[in-house]
């Protein structure tokens, strides 16, 4: 079972950046699609953005889009969440999480190992 271990969390002003990073253990990481999903206070997870074995496919809900970019390095066992022009709305915490899968998934119940999360504030 693979454990997943987030980072790069915190407090950012509106318009702001921040880059999530997501460390897994195991030697399979390579052969699975990743995924970043968030959670606000009182609201379900949803998901952010994912992305293939390979980098060579991402995909991303529609309000980040343009703002937000995800990224692997199979060498290093490691997805990023690169996240810019960051809203207040964009506040929960954010999970990492490993797909059972080598392509694109958006579902949850799609991912089979999750990180503890990673808390992300963005003050207007």
């Amino acid at each position: 079972q693979a454990q997943l271990v987030e980072s790069g969390g915190g407090l950012v002003q509106a318009g702001g950046s921040l880059r999530l990073s997501c460390v897994a253990s195991g030697r399979t990481f390579a052969n699975y699609a990743m995924g970043w999903f968030r959670q606000a206070p009182g609201k379900d997870r949803e998901f952010v953005a994912a992305i293939s074995w390979g980098g060579g496919s991402t995909d991303y809900r529609d309000s980040v889009k343009g703002r937000f970019s995800i990224s692997r390095d199979n060498t290093k066992n490691t997805v990023y969440l690169r996240m810019d022009s960051l809203r207040p709305e964009d506040t929960a915490v954010y999970y990492c999480a490993k797909s059972r899968r080598s392509v694109l998934q958006r579902a949850s119940s799609e991912y089979d190992a999750w990180g503890q999360g990673t808390q992300v504030t963005v003050s207007s």
